[in-house]
């Protein structure tokens, strides 16, 4: 699963930044049918007629092969494809000195969820995914607990936090140690229980050890790079695992890894808050270091042949040199007009200025907004996510690239003005309670800003080449993300500049009027993206769904 970092910073549920961010921010069993038994059939009793001789024998076809299965068990299995093994067969014997791929049959009781047959693999995919999707617990833990426990100002909260992000930004590497580098003998499994054990490791240290600004930096960026790695790693499993699918089963397979993350993200929307509100941060620290370790769990479900005899001094110099071998396709893949111009554009895109932490500390240390009230509006907004989505791929997903740009970016920045009612209380003398204002603004802006993103990661997937679609398609990502932290940075400095603190919100105002005209710079670069429209076949809609 392509994991992609929305613009902004880690509060981006409970606050909001131009236009993507929110104020606050079984089927049934095949039957199998058997040939009725003759009268007569099993009764104990002699013909009286002679026994027919044999019909001759006919010599088969020269080319009729027979894949014979060896057992139930072996036919039902699903394993996923190691990427050194995949065109390994298991359970079949073949007769012509050829292997038949068999097709894949399957029996009552099997039980699917979006059409994937729930095998121990397919469990163990869908629950890293439902992780990366309930890590969302502590956002707000960590919102709270560099306001109130470190006592940082908004602009300080916005540097650690895009600090933070800096592991997605190399997601690359990570696809290239795994393939390159097999740990303890095993290039997915490994990898897979590393990254749990660290992200359990960063969330204890939280809820333990960690009293500084930098020591919740560092445990923050460690939590990241967790997430990103078993992301790398998860995606590659997908990608081996529809290779040699259907159309319409690597479609199901999306649906169930997107699924299972939204769905692990909606669970931990409102309980993000509400525990926070109960037992504080520390305990919701506590709480989260136990989620990674579902990952760590469900690893051993990964079926993998391990790799054995290996030359570690060989497979490092393998390892640099297909490394160097990648960064020149790169480079010479991205540094083509078509794919560098559109690629810019992504970059300035996303780079436009933030003011979400400055909202964020507005919200709590003005507004009063507790943590549960911000849980519910975290809530509202990642249903919101889903149907943003669904507005894209049933009413935008046929539209040309530059209009949907040039609409969403414009009604974005209008919708973004907003929170200057909020801010200066005109929402209360037209009646409307800060509360339900900013609910109604973050579900409109949510779905908007959702909207509005999906054409980048249909933008970024048209871009790749054939036969570099996975690594461009993370490195434009990448530079996707790192247009983001660059906002963010640059947010943090108009913070400051503007004398915005976690008490005084005086120019917060001016902030946000100019963070939102911002976003209308980007337009004139327009002329660089292509004029076709984006593909709507599934394929495509899958790629953004995951993606997403």
């Amino acid at each position: 699963m392509a994991y992609i970092l929305m613009p902004a910073s880690i509060i981006h549920s409970i606050s909001i930044s131009r236009f993507g961010k929110p104020i606050l921010s079984f089927p049934p069993s095949y039957k199998i049918r058997r040939k009725p038994a003759p009268p007569g059939a099993g009764a104990f009793k002699r013909s009286r007629q002679s026994p027919r001789p044999p019909p001759p024998c006919r010599d088969p076809p020269k080319d009729m092969s027979v894949a014979v299965p060896m057992s139930q068990m072996d036919v039902d299995d699903e394993s996923l494809p190691n990427s050194r093994s995949s065109n390994d067969r298991e359970g079949m014997v073949s007769y012509s000195g050829r292997t038949t791929a068999h097709k894949k049959k399957y029996y009552p009781g099997t039980i699917k969820i979006f059409g994937v047959d729930l095998s121990p693999d397919n469990v163990a995919v869908a629950m890293v995914y439902f992780v990366q999707g309930v890590l969302g617990l502590a956002r707000l833990a960590v919102s709270f607990y560099l306001k109130d426990d470190l006592h940082l100002d908004p602009a300080e909260t916005a540097v650690v936090s895009g600090f933070s992000a800096f592991p997605w930004l190399v997601k690359p590497l990570y696809g290239f140690i795994s393939d390159s580098v097999p740990l303890f003998g095993y290039r997915r499994r490994s990898y897979l229980i590393l990254s749990g054990l660290l992200g359990a490791l960063s969330w204890t240290l939280m809820a333990t050890l960690v009293d500084s600004k930098y020591g919740a930096a560092f445990c923050i960026l460690l939590g990241s790079l967790s997430v990103a790695f078993s992301d790398v790693v998860v995606d590659s499993m997908v990608v081996e695992r529809a290779r040699g699918e259907s159309q319409s089963m690597s479609g199901s397979l999306q649906s169930l890894c997107w699924g299972s993350s939204a769905f692990g993200g909606i669970v931990s929307s409102y309980f993000s808050g509400s525990l926070v509100d109960a037992y504080g941060v520390r305990f919701v620290f506590g709480v989260t270091s136990l989620l990674p370790l579902i990952t760590s769990m469900v690893a051993v479900l990964v079926k993998e042949q391990p790799v054995r005899g290996i030359n570690h001094s060989s497979a490092n110099y393998d390892f640099l040199r297909s490394s160097r071998q990648h960064v020149v396709e790169l480079w010479d893949a991205v540094s083509q007009r078509n794919v560098l111009l559109p690629t810019l554009f992504i970059f300035l895109w996303q780079a436009t200025p933030q003011s979400d932490s400055a909202m964020f500390f507005f919200t709590t240390n003005k507004l009063g907004f507790t943590p549960e009230f911000l849980g519910r509006i975290k809530l509202v907004t990642s249903i919101a996510s889903l149907v943003g989505v669904g507005l894209y791929n049933g009413f935008l997903k046929k539209v040309p690239l530059r209009k949907i740009f040039l609409g969403t970016t414009i009604f974005g920045c209008a919708l973004g003005m907003s929170q200057v009612l909020l801010v200066t209380g005109l929402n209360r003398e037209w009646g409307i309670s800060d509360e339900w204002f900013a609910i109604g603004d973050s579900l409109i802006i949510t779905v908007l800003g959702q909207a509005s993103f999906m054409p980048v990661l249909v933008l970024a997937a048209k871009l790749c080449p054939e036969g570099m679609e996975a690594t461009l398609f993370a490195t434009l990502m990448s530079i996707s993300n790192g247009g983001s932290l660059l906002g963010g940075l640059i947010g943090a400095g108009l913070t400051q500049l503007f004398g915005v603190t976690k008490d005084s919100f005086d120019n917060l105002s001016t902030l946000i009027i100019l963070c939102n005209l911002s976003s209308l710079l980007p337009l004139p670069l327009l002329r660089l993206l292509p004029q076709e429209t984006p593909d709507s076949n599934s394929e495509t809609i899958d790629m953004e769904l995951k993606s997403n």
